[in-house]
């Protein structure tokens, strides 16, 4: 540490000189020199931002909230985006150019709002179905349209 500040040797005049320099930088206005630490949880480049949020695989608690929780969520839904496409043998350009209501988009959409915990805004914008009430009203519809499973069913006979 003394050798970066350009003190050759650990010594009593080396250490009060580094004293005085450190008590020079306390006085130095540094706000300019934090601000991307304040406007952020991520000190560094984006390709490893995205590296720290690929790690994540614990759910939030209840203490997590914010930014960083939405974008670290946004991740594995992505993930399932991205599968869903590959597995449909669709490309973001046929997302964007099917209806609003395919079906198939409306299943994955449902298959997002059950095993994610992404809002219906981001699903639909993400999708492109419309807006956040249109794809609630799709996956109303969806529901409607489905058989009740049997776990749902009444089993006592009146």
């Amino acid at each position: 540490m003394l050798g970066e500040w350009g003190i050759p040797k650990d010594s009593e005049a080396g250490r009060r000189v580094f004293a005085e320099r450190m008590e020079w930088r306390r006085g130095e206005d540094l706000r300019g020199e934090f601000k991307r630490v304040e406007r952020g949880w991520c000190l560094g480049g984006e390709d490893f931002r995205q590296e720290l949020l690929e790690q994540v695989d614990t759910p939030p608690g209840p203490s997590h909230f914010g930014e960083a929780v939405q974008e670290a969520e946004a991740v594995p839904a992505e993930r399932r985006v991205v599968e869903a496409l590959q597995r449909l043998g669709w490309s973001e350009a046929d997302l964007k150019a099917r209806r609003k209501g395919e079906p198939r988009k409306v299943e994955l959409a449902w298959e997002l709002r059950s095993k994610t915990t992404m809002p219906l805004a981001w699903i639909a914008k993400r999708l492109n179905l419309g807006t956040r009430g249109h794809l609630a009203w799709l996956l109303q519809q969806r529901d409607q349209d489905q058989p009740a499973a049997p776990s749902d069913q009444c089993l006592l006979k009146i």
